[in-house]
């Protein structure tokens, strides 16, 4: 891609600052939308008088298969930061699935030889069809030819979702697998669920934000070690008795035993596919089988296993080693342009959303582009359930970007406030209903910084979540209980549009925001190069800056 070039007239004296509002949508205004519902007067009050317009953040419009397919921050970011589309792991997975390839790597061949000859094949991820973190139907398709590959013994290890599908719709996913590996084990393969848990709990941690939940996970599909119970049925309904009121994504860890012991502990000669696509929440356990000078935990136990990721999950640090399907090429991110250009720029959040400032937005690479240009800031996020703290670290990622903005040593300053998508996974209402009081409450101050250094803000979302907190029916309205009246929480992100505010206090009649019905996530790169006074490459898709003339 060729080196920016400037536009003519001069950009503003001071920053430019991209306040991403993670999962806040534009939805309908009901009982549901904590957003609707929150005292937000700093962002009604952009909306009315600011250039504004929406972008889409899910499907197509994202790199996903369908406009079916809800956004998420991962590809939100990938998306923000590329200036363009890119097929990302839902798409490319199933097409590696549908036309064989993925059948077809040396790799698939050493997975499955050793369970061939006696071995076991050990499947690990996410149980849903959420389309987030992976699908079922991927999961069948695996079981599927590994049967037909001669596979004789094969354990699924499943993670209970939640979070992405209905929050207590675990058992319909397991009872679709079970009757999925009953019908193969009728023809003799030995094929059996060996162990799981809440994805909250267990395997899924991200961004080293709490290893407990790797050894977690560790312990039960690894040593076999944890409560043991007669089938992944009889564990969900059990912890649903002894705790009413838990979601899936917080279901303790299990392990599927019977008389003679756990049924699929993971041994020497096994071999181990873990079959989510999307890398932040699959880095870790892939560390703990990869690594041999591992210190985050006691494993006690290294089985010599091959071990393979469905994806790369992070490039720069070649994690896993081994995977089977190629993740998308992204070069020419927005960050990779401007730091050539000699642009200083800073990124900031907490923990549960540090990598998608970073790692995402830059096309999936952990490492700066330039150490001297480039900042990043990792604020810790709190290690408790985010309903019982809903402001999670805002104040402290507001206090480091107002900070930024009065040193004057940045061009570029880009934030994620994570509390709309942590809290509105939750399910839990009034505490998504803080959550955007809180970022309201964050925002404003930071554009009072904004307009004291003569800078200009960007404020948008990466997907909606919080703007839908009860399941809506195919008419928009919210689902009930019939016996209760209750509504249905919805945990899921939404398939909302985002909206795009933009801030510019020394000329506020300067821009205006192009109205398109096709603007996505992606249109952001460009209008960023806009507002920093640099002409988008052709590849980028279009800016969205239109000017009025006024203070040129």
């Amino acid at each position: 891609m060729t080196p920016l070039k400037r536009l003519e007239g001069a950009p503003a004296k001071g920053p430019l600052v991209l306040i991403i509002m993670d999962g806040f949508g534009i939805g309908p205004e009901n009982e549901g939308n904590a957003w609707h519902l929150a005292r937000t007067p700093v962002l009604d009050g952009l909306m009315a008088s600011c250039p504004a317009t929406t972008l889409k953040a899910h499907g197509t419009a994202v790199g996903l298969p369908s406009d079916a397919d809800m956004g998420n921050s991962e590809v939100g970011h990938n998306a923000l930061g590329a200036g363009r589309v890119f097929d990302q792991g839902a798409k490319l997975v199933g097409r590696a699935i549908a036309s064989g390839a993925l059948f077809a790597t040396p790799l698939w061949s050493e997975l499955t030889e050793k369970p061939s000859a006696g071995g076991t094949l050990h499947l690990i991820g996410l149980l849903s069809d959420g389309n987030v973190h992976s699908h079922i139907e991927h999961l069948f398709s695996l079981i599927d030819r590994a049967a037909a590959d001669g596979v004789r013994r094969l354990r699924v290890h499943v993670l209970l979702d939640g979070r992405d599908v209905p929050e207590t719709s675990a058992l319909e996913y397991v009872d679709r697998l079970e009757e999925f590996l009953g019908g193969i084990r009728g023809k003799g393969p030995d094929f059996r669920v060996a162990s799981g848990g809440g994805r909250m709990v267990t395997t899924m941690d991200r961004y080293e934000a709490d290893w407990s939940i790797v050894q977690r996970g560790w312990e039960a599909h690894v040593l076999g070690e944890g409560r043991r119970f007669a089938s992944a049925r009889e564990a969900v309904e059990a912890f649903r008795r002894e705790t009413p009121g838990i979601t899936d994504q917080y279901l303790p860890h299990f392990v599927i035993a019977d008389e003679k012991g756990p049924v699929g502990p993971i041994m020497d000669g096994d071999s181990v596919i873990f079959f989510n696509f999307r890398g932040d929440r699959a880095i870790e356990i892939s560390r703990a089988f990869d690594e041999e000078s591992f210190d985050k935990f006691d494993r006690k136990r290294v089985p010599r296993a091959v071990y393979a990721g469905m994806m790369e999950y992070d490039g720069d640090l070649k994690i896993p080693r081994k995977y089977l399907v190629l993740p998308p090429n992204i070069e020419g991110t927005v960050s990779e342009l401007l730091v050539r250009a000699g642009c200083r720029q800073f990124a900031v959040s907490e923990t549960q959303k540090f990598g998608h400032v970073t790692y995402f937005w830059n096309g999936n690479n952990s490492e700066k582009f330039d150490e001297k240009l480039e900042t990043w800031l990792e604020i810790p996020s709190d290690r408790v359930q985010f309903n019982e703290r809903p402001w999670m670290k805002a104040a402290e990622i507001t206090d480091a970007v107002i900070a930024a903005i009065g040193s004057g040593n940045y061009d570029f300053i880009r934030l994620n406030l994570a509390n709309g998508d942590m809290v509105g996974h939750t399910g839990i209402l009034h505490s998504a209903i803080i959550a955007a009081e809180t970022v309201d409450l964050c925002v404003g101050r930071i554009l009072e910084a904004v307009k004291a250094a003569g800078g200009i803000a960007l404020v948008t979302a990466d997907h909606g979540n919080l703007d839908e907190m009860f399941e809506l029916n195919d008419k928009k309205e919210i689902k009930r209980d019939k016996k209760t009246g209750q509504p249905s929480a919805k945990t899921s992100h939404t398939l909302n549009p985002v909206p795009l505010i933009l801030y510019d206090p020394a000329f506020p009649g300067r821009y205006r925001l192009a109205k398109r019905g096709d603007a996505g996530l992606a249109n952001v790169a460009a209008t960023i190069l806009t507002l920093l006074g640099y002409r988008a490459p052709e590849e980028y898709l279009p800016s969205l800056i239109e000017t009025n003339g006024a203070g040129s």
